[in-house]
């Protein structure tokens, strides 16, 4: 199997070398940029399969450089990895919002960030998200959007019309985070008013329906929710 080319866009040559050491560990080829302006011009030439992003950089901050990528036709479709500072939490929901996968807080364990990668690599390579009108079947949980119908375990759960987009949102993407504004931009209710605030009303109770199901909706302190990321 070919191996996967990660772009590492960190000013700190420390942080660069611990990152690059840990990535050749497991056979990723690794490109790496020293500001903002040179990463977009690697990625752009490059085209890696992922991208590890330092937001607080040098020049070009790592939100311009992820504004950029995404709306660069060539380099749109990257994934990328955002590397942050504890006490950004404003800063990851942006990310988050201008299309960054995930994110990891320094300091952090190379085995964490490996895993990270490793998981949206994987979320990569399993394609697209399912349509709309596709029957979802994740863990113990049977979502047919045509019906409007959840089951757990071949029992039927009784929801809401918005309890029951907001699971099908997150359930379609599962290990993907995504905020609270994501969320309600996603999810048009029909019974009750959709607002940042009222998705932690949703949530609350899609996991009191769901009973011990309720737990593969995972809470994202401080940026979201995501659905528990599929074995």
């Amino acid at each position: 199997m070919t191996s996967k080319n990660i772009l590492i866009i960190e000013d700190e040559e420390d942080i660069r070398e611990l990152v690059r050491y840990n990535l050749k560990r497991e056979k990723f080829n690794v490109l790496d940029a020293e500001s903002g302006e040179e990463g977009l011009l690697s990625a752009a030439r490059d085209l890696p399969d992922l991208i590890l992003l330092d937001l607080m950089l040098p020049g070009k901050d790592g939100m311009q450089v992820c504004r950029e990528l995404k709306q660069n036709e060539r380099t749109r479709n990257i994934p990328v990895i955002m590397m942050t500072a504890k006490g950004e939490e404003s800063d990851i929901v942006s990310g988050l919002e201008l299309g960054a996968e995930d994110y990891v807080v320094k300091p952090f364990s190379p085995k964490v960030l490996v895993a990270r990668v490793k998981a949206v690599m994987r979320r990569k390579s399993a394609g697209p998200a399912l349509s709309d009108t596709d029957v979802l079947k994740i863990y113990d949980l049977t979502i047919h959007p045509g019906r409007h119908e959840v089951m757990v375990n071949g029992e039927s759960v009784d929801l809401t019309a918005t309890e029951f987009q907001v699971l099908h949102f997150l359930a379609r993407r599962p290990g993907w985070v995504f905020t609270r504004y994501q969320i309600v931009d996603a999810v048009h209710g029909e019974d009750y008013p959709v607002t940042e605030r009222s998705v932690d009303v949703q949530v609350v109770g899609l996991r009191k329906k769901l009973k011990k199901a309720g737990e593969y909706i995972q809470t994202v302190r401080g940026i979201g929710y995501r659905f528990k990321d599929a074995d």
